[in-house]
């Protein structure tokens, strides 16, 4: 797009677009697992360890990673993130098997952590004061839209260009999109860790010493990996069933676009003063229910087709008050301005354990009992821990919270 009209639209919809950008590298997967179980031979293991490695980097270095976005500036370091998925979703169309693939799609991590650890700091300072938590909340869906448009679009492209060319469409379009970031999006629109009197070391020990960040990741990983669990396999689960791909590619679609609805919601809700401990709370126990509702009632006892699709939809919507509440917290829990990115990388190292182990365990044990009917015990004891976890943060005092502490306990 053309620089004038780029600048047409809002700075902060343009990061928010790049995070989906970056994102739709995530989702592109699931809808190719069962062209590449036929094309590569691929497990239901290494599925879902193909679905989780792109989640190693954050896994791993996402704190260090938060450092490196804090150090280089928002700008700057989206635009090279995406570039680096450019190239490495291009080089990824070029494999002939399993484990250069899986190679590549841990590379692609690193790239997607460069891209999204400085969004939504970014997005604050290029907002009104008033508009924040708002947009926080839309910042919060940028997955699940990218999860919904890839698993709306991927089946179709897929049987139109194959799974290469669906990852060669993605590296085009994020070579697009890091020119018109770079164009679109002012440099340096927030004061950046180059200019803080905060050593990178100094940034790490603020961020790891404090609670909030702390109490925030853990509920994000409690969070992520059963999320990733149930929408990335349920393309999968649809196509055993006898549902054809693209069908199958329409309803996960609306799984994860339900999760937009919950994340925009958020954002609204924390605008009015609802507490944040309270849609925590609501989600998780949602969550809860619904994946019981759904694996549990599959059978000739259970619940129909109908129902359980509606209880998925309800784990997805619901559950998509979490995500963008702890995006806020985490803002608003960073110890100083200076590790906004250092604090929000911690939080993606966890979210990324999280979705790095939910898949690969969620395969386990449908392997081991021959079918989805015990996903449940898994996203339940998830959704156990994230309400522990939530009363850890309601309990933190106002101390720790300044401006932020009665906020979490009001209404």
């Amino acid at each position: 797009m053309p620089p004038a009209a780029a600048r047409r639209l809002d700075p902060a919809l343009i990061v928010i677009l790049a995070g989906v950008v970056a994102a739709l590298h995530i989702g592109k997967l699931p809808p190719a697992i069962p062209v590449l179980r036929d094309a590569l031979g691929l497990t239901l293991v290494q599925a879902g360890f193909l679905l989780s490695l792109v989640q190693l980097a954050g896994m791993t270095l996402g704190v260090v990673f938060g450092v490196v976005a804090d150090t280089l500036g928002s700008r700057r370091s989206m635009t090279l993130g995406l570039v680096l998925l450019a190239i490495v979703s291009a080089l990824g169309s070029l494999m002939r098997g399993v484990a250069p693939l899986m190679l590549l799609r841990a590379a692609e991590g690193f790239g997607f952590l460069l891209v999204v650890l400085p969004a939504p700091g970014l997005v604050r300072s290029l907002v009104e004061p008033q508009r924040a938590s708002a947009m926080i909340g839309l910042w919060g869906a940028y997955m699940p839209l990218a999860t919904a448009l890839a698993l709306l679009f991927g089946p179709l492209a897929i049987a139109a260009i194959g799974w290469r060319g669906w990852w060669e469409a993605l590296a085009a379009l994020s070579a697009a999109m890091a020119i018109w970031l770079r164009h679109a999006v002012p440099a340096d629109a927030r004061p950046t860790a180059a200019s803080s009197p905060l050593p990178s070391l100094a940034r790490l020990r603020m961020t790891l010493a404090a609670p909030g960040p702390w109490l925030v990741a853990l509920s994000f990983a409690m969070y992520s990996g059963q999320w990733l669990a149930v929408i990335g396999f349920l393309p999968s689960i649809y196509v055993q069933s006898g549902i054809a791909g693209a069908t199958a590619g329409v309803l996960t679609a609306a799984v994860a676009a339900a999760n937009m609805v919950g994340n925009i919601a958020s954002g609204r809700l924390l605008q009015r003063g609802v507490a944040p401990s309270r849609l925590l709370v609501i989600g998780f126990v949602t969550m809860a229910l619904t994946a019981t509702a759904t694996f549990a009632g599959a059978g000739d006892s259970g619940l129909s087709p109908t129902l359980r699709y509606a209880a998925v939809l309800l784990f997805s919507g619901v559950g998509g008050l979490i995500p963008a509440t702890l995006f806020a917290l985490a803002v608003r829990l960073a110890p100083g301005e200076g590790t906004l990115a250092t604090t929000l990388g911690w939080v993606q190292q966890w979210s990324a354990f999280g979705q790095f182990a939910g898949p690969p365990l969620v395969a386990a044990v449908a392997s081991t009992v021959g079918g989805w009917q015990w996903t449940w015990v898994v996203t339940g004891a998830c959704s156990v821990a994230g309400l522990l976890l939530t009363f850890g943060l309601s309990r933190l005092p106002a101390r720790i919270l300044p401006h932020h502490g009665q906020a979490l306990r009001s209404r």
